[in-house]
């Protein structure tokens, strides 16, 4: 299966900053997220060598990369037990859960979950000092051609976030009771993620394009949280990343997984520009919908589910799927073709590389 990708007369970094302001590039924008097992067979299909990811990037014609200054500090937390990996940054736990087609690394055992406000106020986050912003200017020289972001779909993000340390239940406890320990806890992480993105926007916000934040707000059908505990407990940290963001000129994009259109007016006032995720299968989340309500005021990036013929279908009903998003989605611009989330085991790779191959074909725009 041979990927052409023949008709493309403007960088990477010309395509996306095209698309997300609204206007057509040469061929739609196209990104790449998957777990490691996936990764690693695709790269066997494909030929190359387990880590040559740069590579893989190449053949499947992906235009972005993203940027962040690296730790250069000493690890905060430690693996105590055969069976969990501690996070050394944070702290979190996880177990390696095995299925038919592979597994991955869940989150676990909660050390925070019963904790008061003086011992969520003694565990270690990292100092923003233990990062290397020089280091940013390296990859912003080894990568000008490609769109950069700065961040991903963690950063900002509240209720995942504390989730893993507290456990989900009780954060959706904590936001509706106001719980002091768990309030305590989002200050902490947010404010140590704000300094960092901070400095690091004084280092490269001129030389990145966009800035990648996340927040999951919706189930599939329904929201996670009431309008209320968006506005008093989310909105207010998110607006503090788009503003700082926005001093420096640049988009920022966010992570909504489930059914999150409910907040997406919110969100638009306060200066977002870009949503991704976009989970067909979600309530008011399919393209039509998307392109209809917001096109134009938000840049889209995802829409090619992981849960639909990616992963159950054949070969032939990924192009039709790629296909149609892309009819609906294209005209006029603002629209980045990716998976709704990192394509996982179930995934057949023919599939897989069908999804690019068919993104190049379809994805042209006419001249």
């Amino acid at each position: 299966m041979i990927i052409d990708r023949g008709y493309e007369v403007m960088s990477s970094k010309e395509r996306v900053l095209c698309a997300i302001n609204h206007a057509e590039p040469d061929r739609v924008p196209i990104n790449y997220q998957t777990n490691a097992v996936i990764d690693r067979k695709l790269k066997e299909q494909l030929s190359l060598k387990h880590d040559d990811d740069e590579g893989l990037c190449e053949v499947l014609g992906v235009d972005f990369r993203g940027i962040g200054a690296s730790y250069t500090g000493d690890s905060l937390h430690f693996t105590t037990s055969e069976d969990r990996m501690v996070d050394p940054l944070y702290g979190w736990i996880l177990r390696y859960i095995e299925n038919k087609s592979g597994g991955y690394w869940d989150y676990c055992d909660f050390p925070l979950i019963d904790a008061d406000e003086d011992q969520v106020a003694l565990w270690k986050l990292p100092d923003p000092d233990d990062f290397d912003y020089n280091g940013l200017v390296q990859q912003v020289d080894a990568n000008k051609k490609f769109a950069l972001y700065l961040g991903n779909p963690g950063l900002a993000c509240i209720i995942n976030t504390a989730g893993f340390l507290r456990g989900m239940e009780q954060v959706f406890v904590d936001l509706i009771t106001d719980d002091p320990a768990g309030l305590l806890l989002i200050s902490k992480i947010m404010q140590f993620q704000l300094e960092k993105f901070e400095r690091e926007l004084d280092v490269i916000g001129k030389h990145a394009d966009f800035v990648w934040i996340g927040e999951d707000l919706g189930t599939q059908h329904t929201p996670l949280i009431s309008p209320q505990i968006l506005h008093k407990h989310i909105l207010p940290w998110h607006k503090k990343f788009i503003d700082m963001a926005s001093s420096y000129d640049l988009p920022v994009m966010m992570h909504t997984c489930g059914s999150s259109s409910w907040v997406y007016e919110d969100y638009i006032k306060i200066g977002l520009k870009g949503v991704e995720t976009l989970q067909p299968e979600a309530a008011n989340m399919g393209p039509r919908y998307l392109k209809e309500t917001y096109g134009g005021r938000l840049f889209f990036h995802g829409c090619i589910s992981t849960a639909g013929p990616l992963a159950y279908g054949t070969v032939e009903d990924v192009t039709e799927n790629v296909r149609e998003t892309l009819e609906i989605m294209m005209p006029g611009g603002g629209y980045i073709l990716c998976p709704t989330h990192q394509i996982q085991d179930n995934s057949p790779v023919d599939n897989v590389i069908e999804m690019y191959r068919a993104a190049h074909l379809y994805g042209r725009y006419k001249k």
